[in-house]
């Protein structure tokens, strides 16, 4: 049967092919009209370029291959976020503040989530050279701009900062490989673990890391985890950062403390944008400030991905 396609892979018809057209060229004539200018990774890079500064958060979803000029190890894109990290940091080398977009396929060895596909089609923004909230929020309207444009319902953000674990790990000098035993008890909110793995660690910071998964809801929750969590620098200044946004978001949105997706290549803020009609989030985004460092210029980072076909799926 020569017309069956792999598993999760599958053809783009007429009329949704039309509708993720649409969306595409309103979305980006939005970016443009906004100041960002498009740019167009390739497909392919070499696996040490592709996958430098994202840890192995994307490693075992990228499909490799043999390059058969160079006998070296090339994946195919998983996530166009560092490439335009590198173009950023590696060909353009701008001075003061980049603002770049883009549009293209990308390629996971397995579903993101059950039942999806394996080819989404990313639409993204992002922001360089501009530290702070600012840059965090003009990100989080801009998104919320895009998806009022494709007409969507019930759009919210969930808001997490991966600054709140990871200032409690190290404060208490956590080791590394318990360090990431605690993330996937946190990620998994499985508090059975997550006791289990605390257990060698003072009991404050015990305390601490138990209190993040009950720390979900609006932005009470931010009062709660100032009352709650220990008087840490930087957790404190994370906590700073999402009451700013909490006081400016254009949607509604809600607060996951223990929201941790990223860990190894987020530096700040992150957020999931969720609308009516689709099973989880249509959109992802965050802080990267360190990704650019392995490419010689590690500046401030900030940027959004939408996923254009679950988009296209609940657009008439």
């Amino acid at each position: 049967m020569r017309w069956l396609l792999p598993e999760f892979v599958e053809d783009i018809l007429p009329a949704e092919a039309m509708r993720m057209e649409r969306l595409r060229r309103r979305i980006l004539d939005l970016f443009f009209r906004r100041g960002y200018e498009l740019v167009m990774p390739p497909l392919l890079e070499y696996m040490d370029s592709l996958l430098t500064g994202t840890g192995h958060d994307l490693e075992l979803r990228t499909f490799k291959v043999v390059d058969q000029f160079s006998g070296r190890m090339m994946g195919v894109r998983a996530d166009i976020t560092p490439q335009v990290a590198r173009i950023d940091a590696h060909l353009l080398n701008r001075k003061g503040v980049t603002r770049l977009c883009y549009c293209g396929s990308v390629l996971h060895t397995r579903p993101a989530t059950p039942g999806t596909t394996r080819e989404p089609i990313q639409l993204g923004a992002e922001i360089y050279g501009a530290p702070g909230v600012a840059a965090d929020l003009e990100m989080q309207r801009l998104l919320c701009d895009a998806l009022r444009l494709a007409k969507l319902r019930g759009v919210r953000l969930d808001i997490g900062h991966v600054a709140v674990f990871r200032s409690l790990a190290q404060a208490a000098r956590v080791a590394p490989q318990l360090e990431v035993e605690l993330f996937e008890a946190l990620q998994k909110k499985d508090l059975p673990a997550l006791r289990e793995f605390s257990r060698p660690l003072d009991a404050k910071t015990r305390a601490a890391l138990e209190r993040l998964p009950e720390l979900y809801g609006g932005p009470e929750v931010l009062e709660r985890a100032r009352r709650e969590l220990p008087a840490l620098p930087a957790l404190r200044e994370a906590l700073k950062t999402l009451r700013a946004l909490a006081k400016a978001s254009p949607v509604p949105i809600s607060f996951d403390l223990a929201e941790l997706r990223g860990y190894h290549y987020h530096s700040g803020v992150v957020f999931d944008a969720y609308c009516d009609g689709v099973t989880g989030p249509v959109a992802r985004g965050g802080r990267y400030d360190e990704v650019g460092r392995a490419f010689g210029r590690a500046r401030p980072a900030s940027g959004f991905s939408i996923d254009l076909r679950s988009l296209a799926g609940v657009v008439k």
